[in-house]
């Protein structure tokens, strides 16, 4: 039988791991458009707060969650594509205008959000087979967050697969290394952003509804994950997936641990590992210079 040391120490890094998959699952797409567009997104964490409620509204018309999730997931990437299209494209070259365009797009669409599903908070159901619980011994815990957890991995290995084993993957690595190469070599950068950003709001998209049944959704989701997933970025290295992967989860242990252990501390605690890589590495563990 486990001490109850032990229990703890178990059930936390159980919850770190959970939490991380989802950090892993924001942050991903949000280092890759970080890198290529070398735009800090500030929209990013709506995007997931969004995708939440959309797969919230799929749930309620009676959707399955792998439905909800993906159909969640398209609508954010389609409008992800559309403001990179019609709004960031028209501000190029113009870095401040379009952080300020970003965080703007984060303010209406968290009113939008407000003002369609009120500012009660929501949990969403996880689906039924994967409700209950995994014993450990004495230890109990959810099933479904070991499903995200296997489900950020999956991911995580189709992404790295995507991106070192596939030309478009070689071309958003040369747009990411070193823009103007790439552009003189023929590389269409322009479509690169589209399919980039399109990618980063889908996989924000479908990990709110993922989320969802962990964190619940409710007013202010995304000013709670944006700080996270840009402590990802710093900590891992622009651009770099291998970077957002460990990143997230040593944020998601980090944070868990130092909520349990040291509730008013939490915050300092956390940001005491980038303080640290900063100054060791200022580019990030992974970061690449000229990143």
């Amino acid at each position: 039988m486990l001490d109850k040391p032990l229990a703890f120490w178990l059930i936390q890094s159980l919850n770190s791991l959970s939490l991380g998959g989802l950090l892993f699952l924001l942050s991903a797409g949000f280092s890759l458009i970080f890198g290529l567009m070398r735009i800090a997104n500030l929209s990013h964490g709506a995007y997931f707060m969004l995708g939440a409620y959309l797969g919230l509204s799929m749930l309620r018309a009676g959707y399955s969650f792998a439905i909800a999730a993906l159909a969640a997931g398209l609508g954010v990437a389609l409008l992800g594509g559309l403001i990179e299209r019609f709004v960031l494209r028209r501000l190029s070259g113009n870095a401040l205008a379009q952080v300020l365009a970003t965080l703007g797009i984060a303010f209406i669409l968290a009113d939008g959000c407000l003002v369609i599903w009120t500012g009660d908070p929501q949990p969403l159901p996880s689906p039924e087979w994967l409700r209950g619980v995994l014993r450990i011994d004495t230890v109990a815990f959810p099933k479904y967050r070991i499903a995200v957890v296997a489900l950020a991995a999956m991911v995580g290995v189709a992404l790295w697969l995507l991106m070192e084993r596939t030309r478009l993957g070689a071309m958003i690595r040369a747009g990411v290394d070193d823009m103007p190469m790439a552009r003189a070599i023929g590389i269409p950068v322009s479509r690169l952003f589209t399919f980039v950003f399109c990618l980063g709001a889908f996989l924000a998209g479908a990990g709110g509804v993922l989320g969802g049944p962990i964190l619940s959704v409710y007013p202010g989701l995304d000013t709670d994950m944006l700080p996270l997933a840009l402590l990802v970025v710093i900590l891992g290295g622009v651009g770099s997936l291998a970077g957002a992967f460990v990143g997230s989860f040593l944020t998601g242990f980090v944070y868990t641990f130092g909520q349990a252990l040291i509730p008013d501390l939490a915050y300092m605690i956390l940001f005491l590992p980038m303080i640290i890589v900063l100054a060791a590495r200022p580019r990030g563990l992974f970061g690449k210079a000229g990143a």
